[in-house]
């Protein structure tokens, strides 16, 4: 995809993805210091859109056609209404359409009006018409790179961002415990903290923000997902450890200028999102999102006498603009959120007696992007984002208090450029974070400044249509843990015209938050114990993956294997072997985790998808450091194995849609947590599974001319863990524990309806 949704959706949609670099020799000291991100500046894009003509002569919109001026790398693909934008080339004045199922066509391009395209069905596929599925593999990226597009997303309710992998075999989410209604993800075997998830390319879920952050981006605003599997690009930042997560939101100039969305649920839960977008002339452009949702019932369902859902409040709304000349690009805007939820004991409780969570969370955020453009040099580039965020939170656990406060500042400058030729890309730039932590448990302060310089430098070799080199490194001097190196390198080869082999081997570093990235855990009796100072994370990740389409049957198939491997170097323990205990301590010994993915999608007839998808893991840390012993474990609440099939079908106009996900998760272990038992050592300590369990959710939607009716269920078997509570009776009492054995759904069958409407420019 463009940079235009990497990159500069904060340096400005004039990136390409073109990966082009150097013949010259450099030595790869040079290399890790000559770079920057994936693309290239364009200072214009070109518009159009790709339609089929069906059996009854009517033009039907053609989605995921990939477009691409020939003998370049920079490319698009069509969304779901069959636009597409794609960067105007300087090398190149023919565009292509490639479609599989379809005869490719190229189309000779002589000025910069808005083009259209019809493509026709291969003759080989005799009366099958192969659909473009919801979710693609960028074809161009090293980086093995999944794109969720708004299609995959419309497939759920998809509320805000972490409902938003419902159909994804790569990312699992679950609730983090039975009372808070937090949200977490696990991705490559570990936990979402290893994650860098960007907004925008810009760091988003992160610090005290990765304990409810996934709820605070609701789904109307995502325009697409990127999933990056293994170490992220150097110029996004060092924290990149299991993959990368960028969320591209609404633009101020998208084709949508009015859109309207309304929710409700089985449960109580009721939803409303307002989008206006407005082009004020012809440099300035305006947008506003706007989100207002509410929990109010109060409900136990399994009868412990704990609510199964936190009530709630959020309000949360951005408002941003967009100015363009053909010198300079800006876009900035103001974030704004608060939120406040409530759980606990039902209200049957006496107020003295009973438990009650807490936490009400303010969010302020600033952010700039902007980019310099060259007419004359459109492989030339110069970017600047700037953000700001204060983050308020305060939570409270019984009559335990928490209370965080974050500030952060962040700064990005990008320069890129080429030797000789596209065929030798160089990024490179200087970046700063300042985080101030200042956080309040039980009336014990920890408090924490860092203040992070770092330069950056990013190379692209290309071999046209075949071979694409990346090769990064960045140095960044942190005030409290000095300087420290982070190389990266990612590979991809285009074995044939349907093969693709990625590899990819890097290094990242994170200071841990255990705190907030614990939350769960605190919903409990448990004593937390800090046996020393704890070190920054610091690991290596290595990884390869085929991705292979052909045809069998006359039907379209798509075949992605991978694997990754993440070593850590060190890694903060969190150690709840220990009932009624948390040790928060560094590794000594060993930690890893191995991920193997096999993933078949199949178009078996026109506007059908199926997803089939393995997943085994096998993840392990050494525990007791602390006790004089060192013991190999399986990591708790983690499925070594995974299966998700879903399948949709849709009528021509995509008049109506329906879609079903099944999953199956397999066993997991969980503390040992029985009544009596007291924690001696760790290599006799007696061990628990958790069962596994299916979950099938569904939905069918029915489109009009200007608005979307949906209707749909979550965990429609209805299975739900009866106990996720441990000794509920007792709250204040020494045994209780509401974080450590949640393990699977807390509340049953769910059944939502929604409706979209939509007023287009």
């Amino acid at each position: 995809m463009s940079l235009i949704e990497s990159v500069t959706d904060f340096v400005g949609p004039f990136f390409s993805d073109n990966y082009k670099c150097m013949h010259h020799k450099i030595t790869f000291l040079t290399l890790l210091f000559l770079a920057s991100p994936y693309a290239c500046l364009k200072a214009q894009l070109l518009h159009g859109s790709v339609f089929e003509i069906t059996d009854a002569g009517k033009k039907e919109p053609l989605v995921g056609v990939n477009v691409y001026w020939l003998t370049t790398t920079t490319n698009a693909t069509t969304e779901a209404s069959g636009h597409f934008h794609i960067p105007i080339s300087a090398r190149s004045n023919r565009l292509v359409f490639s479609y599989l199922g379809y005869k490719s066509d190229t189309m000779t391009i002589t000025n910069e009006v808005e083009v259209v395209m019809v493509l026709r069905s291969e003759n080989v596929l005799k009366e099958v018409v192969v659909q473009g599925s919801s979710t693609q593999i960028d074809r161009l990226n090293p980086i093995q790179t999944e794109i969720i597009t708004t299609r995959a997303l419309a497939k759920a309710a998809c509320c805000n961002l972490s409902e938003s992998f419902e159909t994804n075999a790569s990312v699992n989410v679950s609730f983090a415990d039975a009372v808070t209604g937090a949200k977490q993800i696990q991705f490559l075997g570990l936990g979402g903290q290893y994650v860098q998830t960007n907004v925008e390319n810009i760091p988003a879920i992160r610090g005290l923000g990765s304990t409810f952050g996934l709820n605070y981006i609701p789904g109307t605003w995502i325009q697409s997902i990127d999933i990056g599997k293994g170490v992220g690009s150097v110029v996004n930042g060092y924290e990149s450890v299991t993959g990368a997560i960028n969320v591209e939101l609404v633009k101020p100039d998208s084709r949508e200028k009015v859109y309207f969305n309304t929710y409700a649920n089985s449960f109580g839960r009721v939803e409303a999102n307002l989008h206006l977008n407005s082009e004020l002339s012809k440099k300035w452009s305006v947008g506003l999102l706007t989100h207002a949702s509410t929990l109010q019932n109060k409900f136990d369902k399994n009868g412990d006498g704990f609510m199964d859902l936190p009530t709630y409040n959020q309000v949360n709304a951005i408002n941003r603009w967009k100015y363009q000349t053909d010198k300079v690009m800006v876009q900035f805007g103001v974030k704004f959120l608060n939120e406040n939820r409530e759980g606990g004991q039902m209200p049957n409780v006496a107020a003295s007696q009973r438990y009650v969570f807490s936490n009400q969370t303010q969010r302020v955020e600033f952010f700039s992007k902007t980019a310099k453009l060259y007419q004359n040099k459109p492989y030339k580039g110069l970017g600047l984002i700037i953000n700001a965020l204060t983050h308020d939170s305060r939570s409270k656990f019984g009559f335990v208090p928490y209370d965080g406060k974050q500030n952060t500042l962040y700064a990005n400058l990008i320069y890129q450029s080429i030797i000789d030729n596209t065929n030798h890309q160089f990024k490179t730039g200087v970046s700063y974070v300042l985080d101030d932590y200042d956080e309040t448990y039980r009336g014990v302060p920890r408090k924490r400044t860092e203040s992070v310089p770092g330069v950056f430098g990013e190379y692209t070799y290309t071999y046209p249509e075949r071979l694409t080199v990346v090769a990064g490194g960045r140095v960044d001097f942190h005030s409290l843990y000095g300087t420290f190196a982070t190389p990266r390198l990612h590979l991809r080869y285009q074995i044939d015209e349907h093969t693709t082999l990625r590899a990819s081997t890097g290094r990242g570093f994170r200071v841990p938050n255990p705190l907030a990235e614990n939350y769960g855990y605190l919903v409990s009796a448990r004593n937390v114990f800090f046996t020393e100072p704890l070190r920054p994370e610091t690991s290596w990740n290595y990884g390869v993956s085929v991705n292979r389409t052909f045809h069998w049957f006359d039907k379209h198939w798509e075949l992605i294997l991978d694997y990754y491997r993440t070593d850590f170097e060190n890694q903060m323990v969190a150690d709840l072997e220990h009932p009624g205990e948390i040790y928060f301590y560094n590794l000594k010994g060993q930690s890893f985790s191995n991920s193997f993915q096999a993933e078949l999608n199949i178009i078996p007839i026109k506007r059908m998808e199926i997803k089939v998808a393995y997943r085994k893991l096998d993840v392990r840390q050494s525990m007791g450091a602390p006790f004089g012993e060192s013991r190999l474990l399986e990591r708790m609440m983690i499925a070594p194995d995974r299966v998700l099939f879903n399948i949709g079908y849709a009528l021509p106009y995509d008049k109506w849609k329906w879609d079903l996900t099944l999953q199956w998760n397999g066993q997991r272990r969980i503390p040992y947590l029985r009544e009596g038992y007291v924690h001696t050592g760790y290599e006799n300590m007696p061990t628990e599974n958790a069962p596994a369990f299916v979950n099938l959710n569904a939905q069918v939607s029915r489109s009009f001319p200007k608005f979307e009716v949906y209707l749909g269920g979550e965990n429609l078997i209805n299975f739900r863990q009866l106990d996720p509570i441990v000794a509920a009776n007792e709250p204040f009492g020494r045994s209780f524990d509401a974080g450590a054995r949640a393990w699977g759904p807390v509340v049953g069958r769910m059944i939502y309806a929604g409706v979209r409407y939509k007023i287009k420019k």
